[in-house]
């Protein structure tokens, strides 16, 4: 059975609770926020024989095929690996599928994660599965990043956002999912997790809060020049590029920010604040706007899996980075 989230209680009565189902549904909203969860969830209930409420009984046949992954009724198309888009011949296979009689006599359910991982002869080849469904079928359809999916797929969807959960709630939730941590660090780790508290939990996993201190020590001894652009970024080998770029595209935010309005509130984690004012105050704003430019466009490309140079692509960025603070302050 899917964990069932504190956050999403309202977001479930709402989704569960309608007397009939549209045939697409698109979930979407940040990553780590338990989408997949309410999705199987709602795939239960929908191939449930008799529902026990808003839930799937757990114990009808269906239900017990659905728990062994084995129901004739149900197709999950994911990446045939991690990171790699979602081929034209997986959508072909879910699309016979589609075309198919139910075999136990109710709904059949696709569910498709990320939908925005499909490429473009994936999506086409889905749209008309979208738009006429055979049958009793639903298509649930995950989405991270919703803005990177053809309009034409959103079109044929139920969209349906799913919310952040506030951070009280998000706090509270990690206070049970990791005792081990103090409420400082939860709250770190909340931050860097961009308020998503699973993503919160997956960084804590893969040693994140030590990612973070190496990267931040990094940017210190660059700007002292105790290490150059091509030692620091060799010296980067094990930092994941997308938690690397994610931070450089917030430092350079806040320093925009910081240069705008002087709020010394708004300078951002404590752990690089001084050096975030420091460079808001030592360096032209032409220049911040120019290398907040090259990051965002760099982080598509990390975000998009393009076949990237690591080592060149992070001493591009360290060159620029510390050549910031200048002689050349507006």
């Amino acid at each position: 059975m899917a964990e069932v989230y504190p956050w999403q209680q309202s977001l479930w009565q709402q989704l569960a609770g309608r007397s009939q189902h549209a045939h697409a549904y698109l979930l979407h909203g940040p990553a780590g926020i338990g989408k997949r969860a309410l999705a199987e969830r709602l795939m239960a209930r929908l191939l449930c024989q008799s529902p026990n409420g808003l839930d799937a009984c757990g114990n009808c046949k269906s239900c017990h095929l659905l728990a062994a992954g084995t129901h004739p009724d149900n197709f999950v198309l994911e990446p045939e690996e991690m990171d790699k888009p979602i081929k034209v011949d997986q959508v072909r296979e879910l699309v016979d599928f589609v075309v198919q009689t139910a075999q136990l006599g109710g709904r059949k359910v696709v569910l498709l994660e990320p939908a925005e991982a499909m490429n473009l002869n994936a999506a086409n080849a889905l749209l008309k599965s979208l738009e006429e469904p055979s049958g009793n079928t639903v298509l649930l359809l995950i989405s991270h990043q919703p803005s990177r999916l053809l309009p034409t797929i959103k079109s044929r969807c139920v969209q349906q956002a799913c919310p952040l959960p506030s951070e009280a709630m998000s706090l509270a939730w990690l206070a049970q999912a990791l005792p081990e941590l103090d409420d400082d660090e939860r709250i770190d780790l909340l931050t860097l997790a961009v308020g998503s508290p699973l993503a919160a939990v997956r960084l804590q996993a893969q040693g994140v809060r030590e990612q973070r201190a190496q990267a931040v020590e990094g940017v210190k001894k660059l700007l002292k020049q105790q290490i150059s652009p091509s030692q620091l970024a060799e010296s980067w080998n094990s930092l994941p590029l997308n938690l690397l770029f994610d931070w450089f595209c917030d430092w350079a935010q806040l320093m925009l920010r910081y240069q705008l309005t002087q709020d010394e509130e708004g300078l951002g984690q404590v752990d690089m604040r001084k050096v975030v004012q420091y460079l808001a105050d030592k360096s032209a704003q032409a220049k911040v706007l120019a290398i907040q430019e090259w990051l965002l466009a760099q982080r598509q490309k990390v975000m998009g899996k393009a076949n990237l140079n690591r080592v060149l692509l992070l001493e591009a960025l360290l060159v620029q980075w510390a050549a910031l603070p200048g002689q050349d302050r507006g």
